[in-house]
């Protein structure tokens, strides 16, 4: 069921176009975002009928998100189009075990699946001679880099506190500092498709910072209030918008006593 879920999904074209990057990022840009309800209903579409039309709006909504994922990816020397093919990739599994009856929204669920495609993409092709094949040589190779940019080489305290904070081995972080350290000539193109040899997104750390699921999950939320408080106000007679549109909704808000003066209330 898997793989014929893939194929099918495969089949509706979200390749990128051969060298237009930006004319891709602006077409899933233009690609209207789903309320929390329409997600919903969308999802219990694929979950319960198997519904390949479904997932398709499920994952052409949340592209975008993808290509921010990818973009955060740029210092591994790989190509951006390759980044965010591997992360949709990750999206598509994440359509097809997302869950509606959890409660999150779809962005927040799939963003773990897109990083950890991408982060197996990049481990197979940024070295000829595999860089890390354990989970805390992976933790390692993901952290590392920033911690070397803001550090240099590391001295004997500094490869402590980065054992410390990543939960491994002082001695796994000299050995990975060592490997990379050492620059190949060439990329192992070679891709290993093995589902069982597949490391789970929990494996990896994550980043403190704001991360583009949290900003599109934003959004998101920000839409739908906009629709609920819009589908509120067609309700209301003329001078109770009025009121509150003056009152609340406008950068320069109304006193009330300009309010009742403009609407004669007492």
């Amino acid at each position: 069921m898997e793989i014929k879920y893939m194929n099918q999904l495969a089949n509706l074209q979200f390749a990128l176009p051969a060298g237009s990057i930006n004319s891709y990022v602006h077409s899933v840009n233009q690609v209207p975002i789903l309320s929390f309800d329409e997600e919903q209903r969308l999802a219990r579409l694929l979950r319960e009928n198997d519904d390949i039309e479904a997932a398709r709006q499920l994952v052409m909504s949340h592209l975008r998100f993808v290509v921010k994922i990818a973009r955060g990816y740029s210092g591994y020397g790989l190509q951006q189009a390759d980044l965010i093919q591997e992360g949709n990739i990750g999206l598509m599994k994440a359509v097809r075990r997302f869950n509606p009856d959890v409660g999150v929204r779809l962005v927040s669920f799939a963003v773990h699946w897109v990083r950890a495609e991408i982060h197996e993409f990049i481990l197979k092709n940024w070295r000829v001679v595999k860089i890390a094949t354990t989970k805390a040589q992976r933790k390692l190779f993901f952290n590392l880099r920033s911690s070397k940019k803001r550090l240099g080489w590391l001295n004997q305290q500094e490869v402590n506190e980065v054992a410390k904070d990543l939960g491994v081995k002082p001695s796994d972080v000299i050995e990975m500092e060592k490997r990379m350290s050492n620059y190949d000539a060439t990329f192992d193109t070679h891709l290993d498709d093995n589902e069982e040899s597949y490391n789970a997104p929990a494996s990896y750390l994550e980043n403190n910072e704001t991360g583009p699921e949290e900003l599109l999950e934003s959004e998101q939320n920000i839409n739908h209030e906009q629709e609920t408080l819009q589908n509120a106000m067609a309700l209301l007679d003329d001078r109770s918008k009025d009121i509150i549109s003056s009152r609340w909704l406008v950068e320069k808000k109304a006193t009330l006593h300009e309010l009742a003066a403009i609407h004669n209330i007492s």
